[in-house]
């Protein structure tokens, strides 16, 4: 099933839940959240990126391409650098 974020449609009359946004898991034949499961303000469903496709080492080529660094635990404050 798929994953729905959503968010509050007024901040000043919604709980810290909504305001921030939340994900809820419900069919697609289901119809979209109109209230907040929490606190019953309205709340509206966004659109949000897929992550589809995206695998770990494309991200560490584009980091390391970028000029970032990557560490690894090694032990209880022991690092080694992969990249």
């Amino acid at each position: 099933m798929p994953t729905y974020e959503y968010s509050a449609e007024n901040s000043s009359k919604s709980c810290p839940f909504c305001k921030e946004g939340f994900e809820h898991v419900q069919r697609l034949s289901d119809a979209p959240l109109t209230q907040c499961p929490r606190c019953g303000a309205p709340v509206r469903k966004c659109i949000s990126l897929p992550s589809i496709g995206r695998s770990q080492s494309g991200l560490d080529d584009r980091a390391r391409q970028a000029g970032f660094k990557k560490l690894k635990k090694i032990g209880r404050g022991e690092y080694e650098k992969q990249f």
